[in-house]
């Protein structure tokens, strides 16, 4: 195999060696063994050690059971993180099912729709008026059969329950008992499921979770992880990123979201493997990250371009030590150089910009976090992860090194399908590879770049502009804080460029300046022809830009200014 990353690939990791299968919950089983007594969670200051873990696992898994839950069944989760989503998500897999994660900012049509296509039964949630009334529809129109709900403040330490349970009261949900309600304490209270009531697990067939993707283009699709996907995934990131990390002795923040791919993998399923202390916040609120950062002083802190720009950019930053800070990867979107150094510079850690995408679990690609990392590259294929660059025309003869075409993906981490969704299956499975969508290309040494999304490729006056190179030079400039760059439609060029920049506090440019900046660092037709000045950019639940949600206001504004 003649593949130029080979000679060039961090010391101590082998890219060649074997990636097990296993079921996914045997992550937890086997750290259970190892690290008993060592702290799995700290929520708040409230500890669950990993033998407390591992028995709370196997309570709930015995009263999904007693509830229905089977071989393909399929849960929902519907929560922010907390430790009841690490209870539930490694308890419907124990018991044989499959978890379809949902994202709690959902609107109604976008959970009905995930729980029609992946026919979800039993849907887990929490006693929050943020979340139980958006599924009471659900509930009574006998869509869902079964609720599972958690206690938010019973994961609280006692005082901080109480204060909550009075302070937030009116954030509190008491759902009806009936039928239709089991709550987590009444999965709780069964005796730990019995070895033999584990239903068999064929890691490359059965299905660990349906993840949808973010739904570029019209309605999410369920990818279909396997065990064998997202624990093989979980043994890539793991070679990769724990390097001189000792298991059992590191602490990771969670502040990503586990129902997001990148989190479930990186923040949680990689964490559990390892024996690694879990930090999760139910929602990102600055002030409480940094303060928690600096008495609970995390080794790991996996996280967002966004998010890290926050920090870089927050004026009492200087108040706070985030020296504990050892190793950071970025996901979700390109790492802006300015972004990465700036962090760097603060904290003193290594933040590498990794690649991937749902459908593969989700990491393909991450820089070393030692040595040669090039600018703009999303580093090396992770261990077993082969990566080609097809020309985009046929679609199925790899570039020459340097050269442009489309990143497509081979390893265990690739999806089995889209659940529902053959036609969209068989464009993106095509000759073994999966079809990523991203333009890309490789270096001599192996390295891999990102050029852009192919759906957001712009052409102006027929030559190509990638919205990402536009970006980058956006970003060096010193009072820009955040930006997206987009496409549209124009009569005489073809397509126009506009950008969406948010400044720093207290910084002022002008649209002119702007183009200025633009104009001495890139060709003239790549210059965006319109910057639009923002307080803020529309965002994922993990912080990443929806530039779907900029298009779709631009479009309406058109369509009105028409009318």
């Amino acid at each position: 195999m003649d593949y130029p990353w080979l000679a060039h690939y961090p010391e101590g990791i082998d890219w060649f060696a074997p990636i097990p299968a296993k079921p996914l919950y045997c992550i937890l089983d086997e750290t259970v063994s190892r690290f008993p007594d060592n702290i799995a969670i700290d929520f708040m200051g409230k500890e669950y050690s990993y033998s407390k873990l591992g028995e709370m696992v196997n309570r709930v898994a015995a009263g999904l059971q007693a509830i229905g839950v089977k071989r393909e069944s399929k849960v929902g989760l519907f929560m922010p993180n907390c430790p009841q989503f690490i209870v539930l998500y490694y308890a419907i897999l124990k018991a044989g099912g499959t978890v379809v994660n949902f994202n709690p900012l959902y609107s109604e049509r976008e959970i009905r729709h995930q729980i029609e296509d992946a026919q979800v039964d039993i849907m887990c949630t929490l006693n929050l008026r943020q979340l139980y009334p958006k599924l009471k529809p659900f509930i009574d129109d006998g869509t869902l059969k079964k609720t599972v709900v958690g206690y938010f403040q019973e994961a609280l330490p006692l005082t901080k329950a109480a204060l909550y349970t009075m302070a937030k009261a009116k954030d509190l949900y008491i759902p009806p008992k009936n039928d239709q309600h089991v709550t987590f304490n009444e999965l709780w209270s069964h005796d730990p499921i019995n070895e033999d009531a584990v239903p068999v697990t064929l890691p490359h067939e059965h299905i660990a979770v349906i993840q949808y993707t973010g739904g570029t283009t019209g309605l999410p699709k369920g990818a279909m992880l396997t065990h064998a996907n997202v624990y093989g995934n979980t043994v890539q990131s793991g070679r990769w990123l724990v390097g001189d990390l000792k298991d059992g002795e590191e602490t990771i923040m969670a502040v990503l979201p586990f129902f997001h791919v990148f989190a479930m993998t990186v923040c949680l399923n990689l964490a559990i493997a390892h024996g690694y202390k879990i930090i999760p916040h139910p929602r990102f609120e600055l002030k409480m990250l940094l303060n928690d950062i600096q008495s609970k002083k995390p080794t790991l802190f996996p996280g967002v371009s966004t998010l890290y720009a926050t920090i870089n950019n927050y004026k009492a930053l200087e108040k706070y030590d985030l020296s504990s800070i050892k190793k950071c990867i970025s996901g979700g979107g390109p790492l802006p150089l300015e972004v990465q150094q700036r962090f760097e510079k603060l904290t003193k850690c290594a933040l590498v910009e990794g690649y991937g995408l749902t459908e593969a679990s989700p990491v393909t690609h991450c820089n070393p976090l030692e040595g040669d990392r090039p600018e703009g590259s999303i580093g090396f294929p992770l261990p077993g992860t082969i990566c080609e660059v097809i020309d985009l025309e046929d679609h199925v003869t790899p570039m020459p090194v340097g050269e442009v075409g489309e990143i497509c993906i081979r390893g265990p981490q690739v999806m089995k399908a889209y659940l529902n969704q053959p036609e969209e299956t068989g464009m993106v499975l095509r000759n073994g590879r999966l079809h990523t969508g991203d333009v890309g290309k490789m270096d001599e040494k192996g390295f891999f770049y990102i050029v852009d999304r192919l759906k957001e490729m712009i052409i102006v006056g027929g030559y190509n502009v990638y919205p990402r190179n536009v970006e980058e030079v956006i970003y060096q400039h010193e009072a820009v804080a955040e930006c997206a760059v987009l496409g549209f439609e124009h009569p005489k060029r073809g397509e126009m460029i506009k950008a969406f920049v948010v400044l720093k506090d207290g910084q002022k440019v002008s649209e002119n300046e702007m183009k200025g900046f633009c104009r001495e660092r890139m060709t003239r037709y790549a210059v965006p022809h319109e910057f639009e000045f923002r307080n803020e950019l529309p965002k994922s639940p993990i912080g990443k830009i929806l530039k779907k949600e900029l298009k779709a206001e631009e479009l309406d504004k058109a369509a009105q200014s028409a009318d």
